[in-house]
C-alpha cells in the first residue's frame, strides 16, 4: 500500500514563519508581541483569584435590571402615565435585546478583546439604570434598552472567559458565575420595593442598582489581564475569526436547550407572582416567593456544576434538576396555596438549570473561539424563544380565565427540555 503525500504540504520553518508573520501583523509590535494590539486582545485572560472576583461582580448586574423593575412595574406605570400595553412591551425588552444585542457580542469581543468589551458592557449597563430614571415613559425604555445591551454583552462573553481563563476549573467557576447571577437577581427583586419607601420613590430605588454596576466595573478593571506570552499570542490570531455552527447539529441542539430553560424561566419570573395572588396570597407573599425562587439558585449553581462537571457526562444532571421543576409547575397548577414554599423551591431547583445551561456551551467546544460563537448562537437564539414564553402563558391565561391551559403548556415544555437537555448533556464537542 502506497501512501500518497500532499504535494504542497509546509515544511516547519514555512509554518514557524507563517505563524510568527501573523503574531508581528496582529499585534502591531515587531517580533516581541508585547504591545497590546490585535493579537493580544484577543488572548485568553489570566486566571486569577481577582479574575474569578471579576467574574462573580459582573454576574450580579446581569439580572437586577429586569427583577428591580418588575418588583414596582405598576408603581413605575402609573407615575409615568402609561397603559397596559406599554408595560407588556416593557417586560418583553430584555429577552429580545439578549436575543439581538446577543448576536453581536463576539464582534465586540474580538474589536476591543474580552476584557475591554466586558468592562464597556458594565459601563453601558450603568448608564442605561442612571438613565430609565430621568423621565418618562419612552425614557424608562430606552434606558432599559441600553442596559440590557451591556447585559447582552455579558451574557455571551463571561462563558468565553471562563472556558479560556479557567480550562481545568469550568464547573466551578461556572457554579460561582450562575450562582452571583441568581443571588443579583433575587436581590433585585426582594429589595427594590423596599429601597422605594426608604428612598422616596421607584426612581431612587431602581437608579440605587447603578452602584452595583459601577462597582463591578472597578472589580473587573483591576482582575482582568491578557496573557501577553508569544505561544497564548499565536493562538490568538488563529482564532480572530470563529467558524460558522448552523449547520452543526450539536450546536442547534445546545441552542434548543438554552432557550427551553429560558422560556421555562421568564415565565416564571413574570406570571408566577400573579399566580399565587390568585391563589390567595397577599401580593406581598408572593413577591417573596419569587425571591426565594431565585435565591435557590445560589446553593445549587454552588454545588451542582462541579459535581456535574466531573461526570462521565451532565445528562443525568440536566434530566433531574429539569423534572424536579416540573413537580414543582404540578403544584402550582393542582394546589398553589397549599405549599407555595415548597413549589417555589422546586421550581427554583428547576430554573437553576440555568447553570449546566451555561457550562454546556463551554463542555460542548474545543476551543474560546467555538465557545464565543456557540455562547452567541444559544444566547442570541435562546432568549428569543424565552421570549414567547411570558406572551404565549399570558395570552392563554386571558383566553381561558384560569391557570390550567398555561401551566399545561409549561410541563410540556419541560418534558421537551428534559429530552434536548439530555442530547446537550452528553460527551462530545461542536
Amino acid at each position: 500500500m502506497t501512501v500518497q503525500r500532499c504535494p504542497q504540504s509546509p515544511t516547519g520553518a514555512q509554518v514557524a514563519g507563517n505563524v510568527k508573520s501573523a503574531m508581528d501583523t496582529l499585534s502591531h509590535s515587531g517580533p516581541s508581541g508585547r504591545k497590546l494590539g490585535v493579537g493580544r486582545r484577543n488572548t485568553a485572560l489570566v486566571g486569577t483569584p481577582l479574575l474569578v472576583a471579576g467574574v462573580a461582580c459582573a454576574a450580579a448586574n446581569l439580572r437586577p435590571a429586569v427583577t428591580s423593575l418588575a418588583s414596582v412595574l405598576e408603581e413605575v406605570r402609573v407615575s409615568v402615565g402609561a397603559g397596559e400595553t406599554w408595560a407588556g412591551l416593557l417586560t418583553a425588552v430584555p429577552a429580545v435585546c439578549f436575543g439581538a444585542a446577543g448576536v453581536l457580542a463576539p464582534k465586540v469581543g474580538r474589536s476591543l478583546g474580552v476584557a475591554r468589551a466586558i468592562g464597556a458592557a458594565m459601563a453601558v449597563l450603568t448608564l442605561g439604570l442612571l438613565l430609565r430614571v430621568l423621565d418618562g415613559p419612552w425614557v424608562v425604555l430606552a434606558g432599559t434598552l441600553v442596559a440590557c445591551a451591556g447585559i447582552a454583552v455579558g451574557n455571551v462573553l463571561i462563558p468565553v472567559v471562563i472556558k479560556s481563563a479557567f480550562p481545568r476549573r469550568v464547573g466551578v467557576v461556572t457554579g460561582v458565575y450562575t450562582a452571583a447571577l441568581a443571588a443579583g437577581g433575587g436581590l433585585g427583586a426582594a429589595l427594590t420595593s423596599p429601597l422605594s419607601t426608604a428612598l422616596g420613590g421607584w426612581r431612587g430605588a431602581l437608579a440605587a442598582w447603578a452602584l452595583l454596576g459601577a462597582g463591578a466595573l472597578l472589580v473587573w478593571s483591576a482582575g482582568a489581564r491578557h496573557s501577553d506570552t508569544e505561544a497564548d499570542v499565536a493562538a490568538a490570531a488563529a482564532a480572530v475569526v470563529g467558524r460558522s455552527l448552523l449547520r452543526n447539529r450539536l450546536a442547534w441542539t445546545v441552542t434548543a436547550f438554552f432557550g427551553l430553560q429560558a422560556l421555562v424561566a421568564y415565565t416564571v419570573m413574570g406570571w408566577m407572582p400573579e399566580l399565587f395572588v390568585d391563589a390567595g396570597l397577599h401580593r406581598d407573599t408572593a413577591g417573596l416567593m419569587l425571591a426565594i425562587t431565585s435565591l435557590i439558585g445560589v446553593p445549587v449553581s454552588l454545588l451542582v456544576p462541579p459535581l456535574a462537571a466531573r461526570a462521565r457526562d451532565q445528562s443525568a444532571w440536566i434530566v433531574g434538576m429539569t423534572l424536579i421543576g416540573g413537580v414543582g409547575v404540578l403544584g402550582l397548577w393542582l394546589a398553589p396555596a397549599a405549599a407555595p414554599l415548597l413549589w417555589a423551591v422546586l421550581v427554583g431547583v428547576g430554573m437553576s438549570v440555568f447553570s449546566l445551561a451555561v457550562m454546556v456551551i463551554s463542555l460542548r467546544t474545543g476551543n474560546a473561539a467555538d465557545t464565543a460563537t456557540l455562547s452567541a448562537m444559544a444566547q442570541s437564539l435562546g432568549y428569543l424563544i424565552g421570549a414567547l414564553g411570558p406572551f404565549a402563558f399570558g395570552s392563554l391565561h386571558s383566553l381561558t380565565g384560569g391557570w390550567t391551559a398555561s401551566l399545561v403548556l409549561i410541563l410540556a415544555v419541560i418534558a421537551v427540555q428534559a429530552v434536548v437537555g439530555h442530547a446537550a448533556g452528553r460527551t462530545r464537542t461542536v
